[in-house]
């Protein structure tokens, strides 16, 4: 049966961060109909149930790709913001800045006082607080 289900997938798509996500947000739907049982969210959900089958079932692999490059792309930011706030809240002994000139991120020492920092892309120097 194994082996059969993998023939079948040969040549398929199959899963991506998009399905994966799109997957928790049908979850999340169906979650909310139970409780609002209103009839747009269940066809919302159905509906993107719907287009996660297509993607993961389809032979169109670089229509997929391009369809889930252009999603990561669109949620990077997003990503980048909640790994700093995890990088800040598990390192108690530094403090993370932004350049203003080029954004980069700069790690500092805290219990320095006021000090100058040089950026290390730019070059550019600032005074910031430890």
């Amino acid at each position: 049966m194994k082996e059969k289900f993998i023939q079948f997938m040969q040549g398929r798509y199959g899963v991506d961060t998009l399905n994966n996500h799109a997957l928790f947000v049908v979850i999340a739907l169906f979650i909310l109909n139970i409780f609002f049982n209103n009839k747009i969210v269940m066809l919302l959900g159905y509906l993107i149930w719907f287009m996660v089958i297509y993607r993961m079932f389809s032979r169109q692999t670089y229509k997929r790709y391009q369809e889930n490059e252009k999603y990561l792309k669109t949620i990077k930011p997003i990503q980048q913001f909640f790994n700093l706030q995890k990088k800040r809240m598990s390192d108690r002994s530094h403090k993370y800045y932004r350049c203003p000139s080029c954004k980069q991120m700069v790690r500092l020492p805290k219990g320095k006082g006021k000090i100058i920092v040089t950026c290390p892309s730019c070059h550019h120097k600032f005074e910031k607080r430890t």
